[in-house]
């Protein structure tokens, strides 16, 4: 410890009359998760250079993955085949092979809608609310958090498709002229899904893709440094299978596919100032774009329930009550995904500290506790109402049939996040994975409870049915679960997993006034246009 006063020692720091103290030992296993607030905790870790950042995202990309990725590939797509089989067997079939009855019409299809549309809550919210509060550490998850709320819509997407029974009619939910003169009812909050979902859908698109332009425009180039240099070019043979006849013999090289797919969809980014200046201005106009969608698409969604006047769904809680819930289940499966990632590819620990995944497990205790305090004042809203039907439904959710839903909601949701205010567990991976897997089950539960169990008592006791899941409802969500993945692996391998431009920025090389400013000797000029800008 000093006897100077901290704001002294910070004063004479940026003076450049003090050095910055080494990070101790004692501050966590790789140096970021100190609380002394005259240091601040690296956010790029092994003195990583602009060059290195850029070899290593640029890595995953054009090296040959770990031997891991390609068996689970082949799984995770054989997930996914199991499910489009399933929606291709219910389409020829009908509704009928699924649980539903007469009073439950709505089970685990839509509970599955709810559940894909709040899993992509986070990226939005990382990308667009974190970007205009300027927090530096989501430079480390905006990207992978973005391209998991893109695979989440669609898992959700094909939901509200296939539940209408006859897909071939679903266009008529789109206002589109026809014949008939059928026109969709534009009172009905399944209406406004269509419109925000889409909304939602096209403008988390254009920001993830936005983002990744500079990094295309250097995957691009290295691309065809290397062809220049005539490196990295292959043969490709193909024969006849039954004479063995030489048919094709042609030079082959993946980085002329790269040069063309990177260059194609890096829209002729250059690197100069007025490309810089206008991607920055279209990313700033894109955030503020998103920021009120994170609000207004799950509030949407809430008003399928919230609009109706069904004991356990009509209330007014149910906007703010599903956009915590969707913040809280997004977050939870950035970890989910993320925490495997650093574990698997090499270096990743260097751009995604522990730092990162303590500020993410800190939002969970956040959400989870607003989710657990939402639970509540349902139970107080139906007493203090003085409704009986009303405080039946909820009395029902505790204690009836499906009070096992309702408990597993309760302990995933409410009580494992609750271990994070011990700072041993909330930075510890093994630990923060652990909870998020109980909050992704439990946020699925929490949407068959608040569905389900609304639906199966009706007013007259003659009119209670069960509801229980046949194997093709559960392979149907399997299957989505298996694209969701596919998608994420695909994502992992051909695309630049890190934003190289925005964590060069967080970088000491790119503070003007560090002692790090200026020209790093091992970077070239040639086409990296993701530094310092």
């Amino acid at each position: 410890m000093t006897s100077l006063h901290p704001d002294q020692v910070t004063a004479e720091r940026l003076t450049g009359g003090r050095r910055a103290e080494p990070i101790g030992p004692g501050l966590g296993s790789d140096g970021t998760l100190n609380e002394d607030p005259a240091i601040r905790s690296p956010l790029v870790l092994s003195d990583r250079s602009l060059h290195d950042v850029t070899e290593i995202v640029c890595g995953y990309a054009e090296n040959a993955p770990g031997r891991w990725w390609l068996p689970m590939f082949a799984f995770t797509a054989t997930v996914a085949t199991v499910g489009v089989l399933m929606i291709t067997y219910l389409i020829i079939t009908g509704v009928g092979v699924w649980g539903l009855n007469n009073q439950v019409g709505w089970a685990w299809d839509i509970t599955n809608f709810v559940f894909w549309i709040g899993i992509g809550h986070a990226g939005t919210l990382i990308s667009a609310i974190l970007c205009l509060f300027k927090q530096k550490w989501r430079t480390a998850v905006n990207r992978s958090a973005e391209a998991m709320t893109i695979f989440a819509v669609i898992c959700a997407g094909i939901f509200p498709g296939i539940h209408v029974g006859r897909i071939w009619f679903i266009w008529f939910v789109f206002p589109i002229p026809n014949y008939n003169y059928i026109w969709p009812n534009f009172r009905s909050p399944l209406l406004w899904d269509v419109f925000a979902v889409s909304t939602y859908a096209t403008v988390s698109l254009l920001f993830w893709y936005m983002g990744m332009i500079p990094d295309f425009a250097t995957l691009r180039d290295r691309a065809d440094r290397r062809l220049r240099a005539g490196s990295g070019a292959a043969k490709i043979c193909i024969r006849c299978p039954i004479t063995g006849i030489r048919l094709l013999k042609a030079p082959f090289s993946a980085d002329r596919a790269r040069a063309f797919l990177y260059g194609l969809f890096a829209v002729g980014w250059n690197g100069s100032s007025r490309h810089w200046h206008r991607y920055e201005v279209a990313y700033l106009i894109l955030a503020g774009i998103s920021t009120p969608l994170v609000l207004s698409v799950h509030s949407i969604v809430s008003f399928d329930f919230a609009t109706s006047v069904l004991p356990g769904w009509h209330t007014t809680i149910f906007p703010p009550y599903f956009v915590a819930g969707a913040i809280f289940g997004g977050f939870a499966m950035v970890l989910l995904l993320l925490i495997p990632a650093r574990e698997l590819f090499a270096n990743m620990k260097d751009l995604l500290t522990l730092r990162h995944l303590e500020n993410m497990a800190k939002i969970l205790l956040v959400t989870g506790t607003m989710v657990g305090f939402a639970y509540s004042m349902e139970f107080f809203i139906a007493w203090y109402g003085g409704n009986q039907y009303e405080l039946y439904a909820f009395k029902n959710r505790a204690t009836g049939p499906y009070w096992w839903a309702y408990w597993t909601m309760i302990s995933c949701n409410v009580i494992s996040p609750q271990l994070f205010w011990f700072r041993r567990l909330r930075t510890d991976p093994r630990s923060i994975w652990v909870v998020a897997l109980l909050v992704t089950i439990g946020m699925w539960f929490e949407r068959f409870v608040i569905i389900v169990t609304s639906l199966h008592r009706a007013f007259l006791p003659g009119e209670w049915q069960m509801f229980f899941p046949t194997p093709v409802d559960i392979l149907t969500f399997v299957g989505s679960c298996g694209i969701f993945l596919t998608l994420f692996l695909l994502f992992l391998r051909f695309l630049p997993v890190f934003p190289m431009a925005e964590i060069k920025a967080i970088m000491p090389q790119g503070d003007p006034h560090g002692t790090g400013h200026g020209h790093d000797p091992t970077i070239g000029h040639g086409g990296d246009f993701t530094g310092g800008h």
